[in-house]
């Protein structure tokens, strides 16, 4: 794999892994504590399932989902050249992937504490490695429906 994909998807798997541990560390698990109130919120909570608690109480179900994800990037990047974007981008998803398979390893939940309300809704508490996750796949969406074929493309 592209060594600058490796490097910047460390970097994203430490800092998610140093919030995560801060968060463990300063906040009671299942406390609110509003940065902006009745908007945005930081607590601490065990998710044991995926996006939406898709697939609860499945963390090794979830792990060998994520693990064949990270194969299937492997190879699909294995002999494409990509441009800085897609390496970015890339390291964004694997940076974020590995992050969450982590505490799916290491805690069997993931530990999450991003709580944002709208209109008196709680949308699901999220983390950083998810924020990784949904940003690079909306980006691959927008390069795919642009239909970037630049023949330029640079390792």
């Amino acid at each position: 794999m592209k060594k600058k994909i490796i490097v910047f998807s460390s970097i994203l798997i430490l800092i998610d892994q140093l919030i995560k541990f801060i968060v463990k560390s300063n906040i009671s698990l299942n406390t609110e504590n509003y940065l902006i109130p009745k908007f945005l919120y930081f607590t601490n909570v065990k998710n044991t399932g995926g996006a939406f608690s898709i697939l609860n109480n499945n963390p090794i179900l979830l792990g060998v989902i994520g693990i064949c994800v990270l194969i299937l990037i492997y190879y699909y990047l294995k002999d494409k050249k990509i441009t800085f974007l897609e390496t970015i981008v890339y390291s964004l998803l694997i940076g974020g992937i590995i992050g969450n398979i982590i505490d799916r390893i290491i805690l069997n939940y993931v530990v999450d504490y991003i709580g944002v309300m709208i209109f008196s809704y709680s949308f699901p508490v999220f983390n950083f490695a998810d924020i990784c996750i949904v940003i690079s796949i909306f980006i691959l969406i927008i390069l795919e429906f642009r239909g970037d074929n630049n023949e330029s493309r640079s390792n």
